[in-house]
């Protein structure tokens, strides 16, 4: 369950972490009022669950309550990535003098959640992972010991000395919330350094769809549901709208993680992912490729599948009946059950699947900057 951003600013509220101030807006004289508690020049933020809003004018300054319910009324009612902004979050501007990046996640590997944090927020953490490896640092918590005071001395020792001690109380208390609220990712980024101190900027929060009942969670709700992801859900496929130009289709969460990991490593930004599931027939193939094609972001079309219960026959086949009156730069890789066949059914549509996931990944990329 992702949350929006104005309920996590709530939930980082209860755990006391700073806020800017403000408040939740649905209609121009509620961004109004909002406008006028937090005392100051503000920014409007629609409250849809996708990236890029400022690029996609889904965030806006306004200096004065007036400003701010002029721009509530352009705003409110229209569509941001295909999704409608019925609800903005009104906060106080704040000057940073330096932008962090701190979360909370789980490793799948280790089976444990992870502490990152970086004193280069404000961008993607897979950008600074790729530009500036050495900015990030990793803590793995061990679920029956929690963050420790040395762990998170540890996760913060990049940080200039006088930051480290209010940069490991906050994240003491991130890791608690996202214990609290069984999450998979808890996020502020930015966190900014101000006059008054440490303050959340931003409030990303995703919980378990399967969390135990509790007190902690009433009230919550996926607020604004993507069409697409719906869509993709009663069709039986996961899919996450994302900001870039590489289209991604597999099949198993963790195949692909791992393709939107080779993606960004190769240089590219995934659209999208989709993950049709196992033993996937060629219906539901063509469906996830038609998901892709309806979002309208990618500029190339990635399939990366292994064939378990899956078979490569049906997913080709799939893909050549999505794609024939398309045309959509394509890259697929195929391997496993009945990859012989597939590669067959391909070849008599003119396609030629490459051999590997990095191969694969590379050429997407490439084949996007070229649509460019």
């Amino acid at each position: 369950m992702r949350l929006l951003e104005w309920q996590g600013r709530d939930i980082f509220e209860r755990a006391g972490i700073p806020v800017p101030r403000g408040g939740v807006a649905r209609t121009p004289a509620e961004a109004r009022a909002a406008a006028s508690e937090a005392q100051g020049p503000v920014v409007l933020k629609a409250q849809v669950p996708v990236g890029g809003r400022g690029k996609a004018g889904g965030i806006r300054p306004a200096r004065d309550p007036a400003e701010a319910e002029r721009v509530a009324r352009e705003m409110l009612g229209r569509e941001l990535k295909g999704l409608p902004i019925e609800a903005l979050l009104v906060v106080e501007q704040v000057e940073a003098g330096e932008e962090h990046y701190l979360s909370v996640t789980l490793d799948r590997r280790s089976r444990s959640p992870v502490m990152i944090y970086s004193p280069q927020g404000g961008v993607d953490i897979e950008e600074v992972a790729r530009a500036h490896p050495e900015a990030i640092k990793q803590v793995q918590i061990p679920p029956l010991e929690g963050p420790l005071p040395f762990r998170l001395r540890a996760l913060v020792s990049l940080a200039r000395p006088e930051l480290r001690k209010p940069l490991a109380e906050l994240a003491g208390k991130l890791y608690d919330l996202f214990v609290r609220y069984e999450a998979s990712l808890v996020e502020i980024n930015p966190l900014a350094v101000t006059e008054r101190g440490l303050i959340a900027l931003d409030a990303k929060v995703i919980l378990d769809d399967d969390h135990r009942p509790g007190e902690q969670f009433a009230g919550l709700a996926e607020a604004v549901v993507d069409p697409l992801e719906a869509e993709a859900k009663a069709a039986g496929m996961s899919y996450v709208r994302l900001d870039g130009e590489v289209g991604i289709l597999g099949n198993g969460a963790g195949l692909v993680m791992a393709t939107l990991d080779l993606v960004a490593q190769a240089g590219g930004r995934p659209a999208n992912f989709l993950d049709i599931g196992g033993g996937a027939r060629a219906e539901r193939v063509r469906k996830g490729v038609e998901l892709i094609l309806k979002d309208g972001r990618a500029k190339v079309l990635f399939v990366n599948v292994f064939g378990g219960i899956t078979r490569c026959d049906e997913v080709a086949q799939g893909v050549v009946e999505a794609t024939k009156d398309v045309r959509l730069p394509m890259v697929i890789r195929l391997a496993g059950t009945n990859e012989r066949e597939g590669r067959e059914v391909l070849a008599r549509a003119g396609l030629t699947p490459v051999r590997t996931m990095e191969e694969g990944a590379a050429r997407a990329v490439a084949l996007a900057k070229e649509v460019r």
